[in-house]
């Protein structure tokens, strides 16, 4: 407990930062998505949240999870904010690279031996 008339310092509840928001208005966001600013979309009348997310994503393309991990938010909160971004039309979201596929080992083969051919 707390003294009457004091507050609590360094404890921010976690929708507080996503204006209210606990859950983000799109499924798809996941802490590798990779956001990108749109430079052309005005930043006045953005949260202080907002702002600062767009401003660790103006200079490029940064993932969820480092946008989370630079501005000390916690990455559901970050996902939230993201989301209003992506709906207004400031960011772009990108889901990141596929992972590899494995290879037809016997095209493999041949290219090898048409390389070393040559």
């Amino acid at each position: 407990m707390t003294p009457r008339g004091r507050r609590r310092t360094g404890m921010v509840r976690p929708y507080t930062p996503a204006e209210g928001h606990a859950a983000p208005t799109r499924r798809s966001l996941d802490l590798a998505t990779i956001l990108i600013a749109d430079r052309d979309m005005p930043l006045h009348g953005l949260s202080p949240h907002a702002y600062r997310v767009m401003e660790h994503c103006l200079p490029g393309a940064l993932s969820v999870a480092e946008v989370s991990a630079d501005l000390q938010l916690p990455g559901a909160v970050t996902k939230v904010l993201a989301a209003h971004l992506v709906d207004s039309g400031h960011l772009i979201a990108r889901n990141p690279a596929p992972a590899a596929q494995k290879h037809d080992r016997a095209l493999l083969e041949r290219i090898l031996n048409a390389l070393q051919q040559l």
